[in-house]
């Protein structure tokens, strides 16, 4: 056996203009990895590494050196020396960088089952069991934002999240107001993001301002990097604050715990693209749970092939939450794949194929090694 990784880089083009409160994107850079054996090229183990500019602690001009650099380390190994102990490897040949170390934790993992997108062998792979998501309202316009509110209603979505901090606060509420005064709480369940948007001396009169439209939670209401000031407004918060970008960058586990610990949120996001892969998300679950804080895991605009990956991720554990893993249908020139979202539940449709041969054609590709 002669175990080989390679990449190639690939751009996603949105389908609008997807508006956040650290600017807007029309393009999204992935960067695929492939590993197969050269005397078997037909199985195949896919991974995906997409560090979100601005936001990944990857995110770093020679990004696609440190990628070839960790194909030239994997390519040296012999993983049967390690007995394909992926933790192992993965400590060997990515050290710290946490999208890199999602796309080969993925293909390793994918290529172990046989290169048939199984990374994680459940129910939802075999198309038995929908993950319930939430639909979710980007930044824009207010008629741009109401357009999309109609849409995720009318697909039966019943938790929608909006995406907030750019648009004057006022005209916000005004849109939370008008889901509010048709929906109750039980009927539909009000996600918001500020993705820190809101400044420390004012953040507590905007929650108290939120909270008069029964908010089910709040993701990073402040900017990370400021855990007392953060772990006070926990405390004071009329809404459940669930942490996001708070939890970049602690890669050690006496460090994760630590920051929950001192925080003490009532939420945490996990994303395995910014966290480091699905070994690092299990241990914040872990943490998690013995602290007795709530999470749910979202993706962090993959394509397909990385969404794929999250979601069987996602199934392994009993959490009836809604997931954010609605990122799927964000690009027209997406993987094709059998993953398809009805009635606001995300699932497996065996009778769509995946479509990777595309990408061989596609003139967005472009080789890097």
């Amino acid at each position: 056996m002669s175990l080989k990784a390679d990449f190639f880089k690939y751009t996603l083009h949105f389908t609008f203009e997807a508006g956040t409160s650290r600017g807007t994107l029309t393009q999204k850079d992935s960067y695929f990895i492939r590993i197969c054996d050269d005397e078997d090229p037909a199985v195949v183990g896919w991974g995906e590494c997409g560090p979100l500019r601005g936001l990944s602690i990857d995110d770093r001009p020679d990004f696609a050196e440190q990628l070839r650099h960790t194909c030239d380390l994997f390519n040296q190994l012999d993983l049967q020396l390690f007995h394909w102990n992926i933790p192992i490897v993965l400590q060997l040949i990515s050290d710290r960088l946490p999208s890199i170390q999602f796309g080969f934790e993925t293909a390793m993992r994918d290529y172990i089952n046989g290169g048939t997108r199984t990374v994680f062998e459940n129910e939802f792979g075999t198309g038995v069991r929908a993950i319930p998501i939430n639909g979710l309202v980007w930044m824009g316009k207010p008629d741009f934002m109401r357009r999309q509110i109609e849409e995720k209603l009318e697909a039966g979505y019943t938790t929608i999240k909006l995406k907030i901090g750019a648009l004057d606060f006022q005209q916000e509420c005004a849109l939370l107001e008008s889901i509010r005064s048709r929906f109750s709480p039980d009927q539909i369940a009000l996600r918001v993001d500020a993705n820190g948007a809101f400044s420390p001396d004012q953040a507590l009169a905007k929650l108290n301002q939120l909270a008069t439209y029964g908010i089910h939670s709040i993701e990073q209401p402040i900017r990370q990097g400021q855990p007392e000031l953060m772990a006070e407004l926990c405390r004071q918060s009329p809404i459940p604050i669930a942490l996001d970008e708070e939890l970049i960058g602690h890669m050690e586990y006496v460090d994760k715990k630590r920051l929950l610990k001192k925080i003490q949120p009532q939420f945490i996001i996990l994303k395995p693209t910014l966290l480091g892969g699905f070994i690092h998300c299990s241990q914040w679950i872990e943490i998690a749970n013995v602290l007795g804080i709530g999470w749910w895991i979202t993706s962090a605009l993959e394509s397909n092939i990385g969404l794929n990956a999250i979601a069987q991720f996602t199934a392994q554990f009993k959490n009836s939450l809604p997931q954010g893993l609605g990122t799927g249908q964000l690009y027209h020139n997406n993987v094709e794949s059998p993953l398809t979202i009805e009635n606001g539940f995300l699932k497996t449709d065996l009778s769509k194929p995946w479509q990777l041969q595309a990408l061989k054609t596609d003139k967005s590709v472009r080789v890097e090694n």
